[in-house]
């Protein structure tokens, strides 16, 4: 990665020019038996798209507050980096009373009606699926971002210094997120082509560097796994094993 990297965005800028044909997040969800895996290119293009919806659609700015009500999944991945894209701060299970727009997952639509602002929701289903019929006051996000553009220029240039990122009780700047990220990518002993399997919850800063930010910030990919204590040891050995994981924080 790019010493000069300020920002998440930044970060995936330099994963796509280095690599764009890499896997950079693999999922599994093992209470269904889903798997899903983006290159970085791939993942790149998911997060163009929801970045120009949030700015387009959604009118966010820079500084705007957004409520994360998102399960470790790869689509939460994608609106972490369309956040930090765009100069959104993501509140990661914050209060969506107190944000200017909310995501929303299918079990937590209820207290995402809280925000007076624009509501997204996410069906979490196998490959992106839509919900059968969209929540009354939300936007179906399998609906309108598979027509969002490809490639994507902010309106205003993203301040590293800016607040980025907010998760249990801490709130850090683009750059300090960049530079945790960088630490915990040494600590968790990453570099260039590590393959990180993890199974922590996104819902605090180990949980989302471990899951995303860390492998991102290393040069490697993660495999991010969600209902891991489904997985038996001989199931948990052999995907190590298959996904030629190097590294883990379980």
């Amino acid at each position: 990665m790019n010493a000069s990297d300020r920002t998440p965005a930044d970060l995936l800028r330099s994963a796509l020019a280095a690599d764009p044909a890499r896997p950079l997040v693999t999922f599994y969800d093992d209470a269904t038996g889903e798997r899903v895996e983006l290159s970085v290119a791939t993942f790149a293009n998911w997060v163009a798209k929801t970045a120009n919806l949030l700015q387009g659609d959604l009118a966010a700015q820079p500084g705007d507050r957004l409520a994360l009500l998102l399960p470790a999944h790869w689509q939460s991945a994608v609106w972490l980096l369309a956040c930090s894209s765009v100069g959104v701060l993501v509140d990661v299970h914050g209060d969506p009373a107190d944000a200017d727009l909310v995501v929303s997952g299918p079990d937590t639509l209820e207290a995402a009606r809280a925000c007076s602002g624009e509501r997204v929701a996410l069906a979490l289903r196998p490959l992106g699926g839509r919900f059968p019929q969209a929540p009354a006051g939300f936007a179906d996000y399998a609906v309108e971002v598979p027509g969002q553009g490809d490639r994507f220029a902010p309106f205003a240039p993203v301040d590293p210094d800016a607040p980025a990122l907010a998760v249990g009780g801490t709130e850090l700047t683009a750059s300090h997120l960049v530079a945790r990220a960088r630490e915990d990518a040494a600590g968790l002993g990453l570099s260039a082509g590590s393959r990180l399997l993890t199974g922590r919850a996104y819902d605090s800063w180990e949980g989302l560097s471990a899951g995303l930010f860390a492998p991102l910030a290393a040069g490697g990919s993660v495999v991010l796994c969600r209902h891991l204590d489904h997985l038996d040891q001989d199931g948990l050995a052999k995907r190590l094993e298959s996904e030629r994981v190097t590294n883990t924080a379980v």
